[in-house]
This record gives structure tokens, sequence and C-alpha cells, in this order.
């Protein structure tokens, strides 16, 4: 900790921070972890024994490789570190398979592939004007943003004990943005390609970045009052920005394509069969609805209106991404979700 005050008192304190986040995240490797161990674990297992043209299919486990290919290979590179530590975790049968030396590696790979993160801040911080900043170290807009990112407590508990990569993640999605405000458009559409074909959640985010790129990339030019002048629009540039979404979606993409296994790949990534909603993943309306039917359900049992044996146990709560039906009320279809969605869109652009 002296270190570390010698640290932030001589001016490097970015790398106090970094160093200090470092630490307390070595400090957790011991605490609870999810069953998104046991995932990324058996992914690990699946990338590194099998080939390719498996990699979709395997469903050994419950856990099935779900993530796009770049992620997939992510895990592959990580199987090539982790054999040094228990090659037993990389055997798709060894289920739950957890030892001391599995806990070490894959509580450091997440650790170490946070170093993306800590650099994807610092240039992040690199892009805030700081002249009308206090002269206090913790009233520097820089300070704040690197303590809030660094720091996030979230990240903390989602990555160093629950388990995920998101800090990785993260750290493709602030290193795009921070190449956008540095006028590196063609870099930061890149990175967030690349990131999509890492998890495709990000794809919300998708219609973001298109709206930007067309407006400060696509238009070269405003008028006097700040708006586009709409003669500068370079069908150039935009065909270059479809070049980098295509080439990487092909270079994801294309050996699963070349292997017919495309279908295949899109079915893991968009389970659409599973309905409505799977696991604990119920938002607004959806939980109530789900909720309505489990009471009917206990209800139902308790007045012998319903045959026991023809129920699932906690079918919408166990944690297991499966598809599942409805007991009482009826089931709620992919498209019946989509076109309530529409709806719901439709009238909220009408209400403007």
């Amino acid at each position: 900790m002296a270190a570390l005050g010698i640290a932030m008192g001589g001016g490097n304190w970015f790398s106090a921070l970094a160093l200090g986040v470092t630490l307390l995240k070595c400090l957790l490797i011991p605490t609870y972890h999810s069953t998104d161990f046991e995932v990324h674990r058996n992914w690990l297992a699946i990338t590194h024994s099998l080939p390719v043209s498996q990699w979709y299919y395997e469903a050994t486990s419950e856990w099935t490789l779900d993530y796009p290919p770049f992620f997939a290979w992510f895990e592959y590179a990580l199987s090539h570190v982790a054999k040094y530590f228990d090659q037993e975790m990389l055997n798709v049968r060894n289920l739950n398979y957890s030892s001391s030396r599995t806990l070490l590696f894959q509580r450091f790979s997440v650790i170490f592939t946070d170093a993306l993160f800590v650099y994807a801040v610092h240039e992040c911080c690199k892009c805030i004007d700081g002249k009308k900043a206090g002269k206090e170290l913790t009233e520097k807009p820089k300070f704040i943003l690197s303590v809030l990112l660094l720091w996030n407590f979230g990240l903390l508990i989602v990555d160093h004990i629950h388990f995920q990569y998101n800090g990785f993640l993260f750290g493709l999605m602030l290193l795009s943005i921070a190449r956008l405000f540095q006028k590196r458009h063609m870099e930061g559409a890149f990175l967030f390609a690349v990131l999509l074909h890492f998890k495709h959640i990000y794809l919300y985010v998708a219609p973001a970045y298109g709206v930007y790129l067309l407006r400060s990339y696509c238009f070269t030019a405003n008028k006097p009052d700040g708006s586009i002048r709409w003669n500068s629009f370079s069908f150039v540039r935009v065909i270059s920005l479809g070049l980098i979404v295509f080439l990487v979606s092909a270079l994801s993409l294309g050996p699963f394509l070349a292997l017919n296994q495309l279908p295949q790949v899109l079915s893991r990534l968009f389970p659409f069969k599973r309905g409505l909603c799977h696991a604990y993943w119920a938002p607004n309306f959806w939980a109530l609805y789900n909720a309505l039917d489990k009471v009917l359900s206990i209800i139902g049992l308790e007045l012998k209106l319903l045959d026991p044996n023809k129920i699932p146990k906690a079918s919408m709560t166990s944690g297991l991404v499966q598809q599942f039906q409805h007991t009482v009320l009826p089931s709620v279809t992919p498209l019946a979700t989509l076109i309530c969605t529409l709806i719901a869109i439709l009238k909220r652009k009408t209400s403007f």
C-alpha cells in the first residue's frame, strides 16, 4: 500500500490504480465461483480435444459451446497454456472438474487477459480534455474515469468471483470507442466487428455504431451551423466499412461455411427454440407471467387438477439452458415474442 501511495504522489497514478486492482483480483482467486467456471473449462476441453468440425455439435455437457467462433479460438489458444497446468481439465468427459491447478489457471487467465481492458482504459483517458480539471488528483476527469472503469465493482464480481471474461471483451469495446474519438474510424469499426465475433450480445450496440460511423465518417463535411452537408456523402467510405465487416465475418464464419455447418453454428448462437425465456432470464412482464404459471401449477396440484408426473420440476428456474414449456398458461413462442417487441417499438415511436 505504501508503494501505491508513492506511485500516486509521483504522478504514476494510473499504474498504481492498475497494479492495485490486479493485486485485489489475485486475492479473489480462492473465492466462490459459479457454473460459468465449468462452462469455460468445458469449452477449453472441447476446443482442445476435438476437431473444429465437432465444436458446435459436442453436447456431452449441458454447457455447450454457444459463443461465436472467435471466442472458441480464444478458448483454443488458452487450452494450449492450460495443458501445462493440468491436462485433465481438457478432457471433455471430466464434467465439473475443478482441481487446484485448474482453478489457478482459469483465474489467472482472466487476470492476464484483463491487460487489454487496462490498455483500453488508458487509451480512453487520452481522449479526455483535462485542461479545466482541478488541481487535486481526485478532481481530474482522467483519474475519475480510470477509477470508475478499472475498479468497477460489477466487473470484479462477475469476472473474478462469478467467473467470466467480460473485462477482456469490454476492453475490445472501449478500445474501439477510443479509436473513434481519435478519428481512427476504420480501426474502431474493425475492433467492433471483431468484438461481435467474440460475443454476439454486443449486437445491441451495433445500431449506435452504424449511426455514428454514418454521421461522422461517411459524411465528410458539415454546414456552418453543424448540420450535415448531404452532398458530402462518401460511397467509398461506406463500401470500405462494409468490406471490414465482411472480411471479419468471413474469417470467423468461413471455416464453418466450408464445412456446411453455418446453420448449426447459428442455431447455437441464436437458440430461438428456447422460446421466450430460459434459466433465470425473464425480464419485466414475462417474469410475472412465469411466476403466475408457477403459482397456478402449485394450486392445480393442491386441488388435484394436474398430474404431478406431467409437470416439470422448477422448469423456469432450474438454471439450465434448456427448452421449457409453461405448465398452465400458454407457452410464449419466439414468434409471439417478436410480434410483441415490434408492437412495443412502434408504439414508442408513435408517442414521440
